[in-house]
């Protein structure tokens, strides 16, 4: 065990000391120490339950027979950050929580670790630690929350989104917007749509890093607090067996969770978060890889925003493994790959049955052919750009038009709201990249007024920042290189027409390359006056083709 190296023998009577200190016996330091990472705090929705969630991980580690310790990770609630300059800190925080995690968990020589995270940055920041420190470990998140009730139908964080622009077009009162304001998020939890939080927790089973259930279980079913008393207990079985992090997140795990990433119709922010969970891996996964994937991978869910199911109706119907034995079926995925079960992918879904074929269709009857995410080059993106592919109304997957330039998320949200934006249009949003933003921000306002104001079939937006899971339409983000490396999304001007072709993963700035050379020569990227971390994190973050990894 790791922590010997600090419990026994004469000289680590300090470090004795000190265990003694916080109330452990000589019982508790015998054992293998267990760090829990819990993100509890009282602002984010999805990890006010977490102090329930860690207490049960802790009491499945002590009845397997170790000593269970838990310190923090930070989160920050991507809801409440949106549309200011706090969502500048959402993205970057996931290095932060990498960072820290590393940090105490090495510092402090723990055996293994149980992460229980929940909502967007949280999940990729504590999968990378998890490679960084390679010591055993389980993943069990806070869990979904359950979708909230209007008019007989269900709905979720995007509805409150899109009512804001309804309103604003003088489709619904103020009294309507405030009943969905009441009634859209009724639960703690991640919320409930296939969103960033919920599609990264998908994805910890599909990489094989989660138990059954742990994408998909409500916040506030029971179920959970037994799933995470059995990640405490399975956390021990690894240590026995000395199965690790970098056993299971191999090469052909990712790539088995970016089938299911694309089988799901996973948020496109899983194209920032799988590539720099396996750059920790020392694996390189580049967006041409997802596009093959695509290419070959079946849609089979449409949650929302892309439907109108939600992740309760994905566990009812079986959950991620009944999506993977779907998949199986056409041996789409590699079931030889480790998990923290200590069993292989292939022994995990055998048996796992589709429940609800409205919810799950049968890969025999597939929404779509293609996956949920697609990668678009050409000359506006040479280096790639990202759209859920799942959410795009049909009559949008291909659209020409002229572009209505802006740069920043603010000064076009102000367009939109003042129905300046006409059908037709190409809203371009730049210097909201990696380190234009800098932080990448999730642009959720703008891409709800647009759908809210019913210009969802008429109107496409383009954009070198990134938008929220909860994001539906013609919206494409990670356009790379950024303006503010000197990318052409940055000489763009107002009335350039734009092609968007996603059946062809092609988008393209229609002007002559002589043209287009001219404006690159007179070109000089914008600069920001920046301060404290976000001045560091600029000047060290890679693009986002890249996963937006610090170098």
């Amino acid at each position: 065990m790791v922590s010997n190296k600090l419990k026994n023998g004469t000289q680590n009577a300090p470090h004795r000391a000190l265990y003694h200190a916080l109330g452990l016996t000589e019982e508790e330091i015998s054992r293998p120490l267990v760090g829990i990472v819990s993100s509890y705090n009282e602002i984010v929705p999805g990890h006010m339950n977490i102090d329930k969630i860690t207490d049960a991980v802790k009491l499945g580690v002590a009845m397997a027979g170790g000593t269970p310790i838990v310190f923090p990770a930070i989160a920050v609630c991507d809801g409440i950050a949106m549309g200011h300059k706090g969502m500048k800190y959402s993205l970057v925080t996931r290095d932060l929580i990498a960072d820290s995690t590393e940090a105490m968990a090495l510092a402090h020589g723990f055996d293994a670790l149980v992460m229980v995270p929940n909502c967007d940055k949280n999940v990729p920041g504590l999968l990378m630690a998890a490679a960084r420190t390679n010591l055993p470990t389980v993943f069990v998140s806070g869990g979904p929350m359950l979708a909230g009730h209007i008019d007989g139908e269900r709905v979720s964080f995007s509805s409150i989104s899109e009512a804001v622009g309804e309103y604003n077009a003088g489709k619904i009162t103020e009294e309507k917007l405030r009943e969905y304001e009441c009634k859209t998020c009724p639960t703690c939890g991640s919320c409930s749509g296939m969103y960033t939080a919920n599609s990264m927790n998908c994805l910890t089973e599909a990489l094989g890093m989660g138990l059954r259930g742990n994408g998909t279980i409500p916040a506030v079913y029971s179920s959970r607090i037994e799933l995470a008393k059995h990640a405490g207990m399975a956390v021990m079985e690894l240590i026995k067996k000395d199965i690790r992090p970098r056993d299971i997140m191999t090469e052909a795990a990712f790539y088995n969770a970016l089938t299911v990433d694309m089988a799901l119709g996973c948020s496109t922010n899983s194209m920032l978060h799988i590539p720099a969970i396996a750059h920790e891996c020392g694996i390189d996964i580049n967006l041409d890889i997802a596009n093959e994937i695509s290419a070959k991978t079946p849609n089979l869910c449409h949650l929302a925003p892309a439907g109108r199911t939600y992740i309760e109706e994905l566990d009812e119907a079986g959950g991620v493994y009944a999506v993977m034995n779907e998949l199986n079926k056409k041996s789409l995925l590699n079931t030889d790959c480790m998990t923290v079960t200590g069993k292989t992918i292939g022994e995990n879904i055998d048996g796992c049955e589709n429940k609800n074929p409205n919810v799950i269709r049968p890969i025999e009857n597939p929404y779509s052919e293609n996956g949920g995410i697609a990668v678009l080059r050409g000359n506006l993106a040479p280096d790639g750009s990202v759209v859920k592919r799942s959410a795009v109304l049909p009559e949008m997957l291909v659209h020409e038009g002229p572009a209505r330039v802006f740069e920043c998320e603010e000064d076009a949200q102000a367009a939109i709201n003042g129905g300046k934006i006409k059908p037709g249009d190409v809203v371009v949003i730049r210097y909201e990249g990696p380190k234009g933003g800098p932080g990448m921000r999730e642009m959720l306002n703008p891409t709800s007024a647009i759908m809210g104001m019913g210009l969802g079939s008429s109107v496409a937006l383009i954009t070198d920042g990134r938008f929220s899971g909860a994001t539906r339409g013609a919206c494409i983000g990670h356009v790379s290189p950024e303006a503010a490396e000197g990318g052409i999304i940055g000489i763009v001007q107002d009335g350039d027409i734009i092609s968007i072709d996603i059946p062809q993963n092609k988008l393209e700035l229609k002007l002559a390359d002589e043209e287009i050379q001219n404006r690159l020569k007179s070109f000089v990227p914008k600069q920001k006056e920046l301060s404290g971390y976000l001045k560091r994190y600029a000047s060290l973050v890679s693009s986002g083709a890249k996963g937006a990894v610090l170098n």
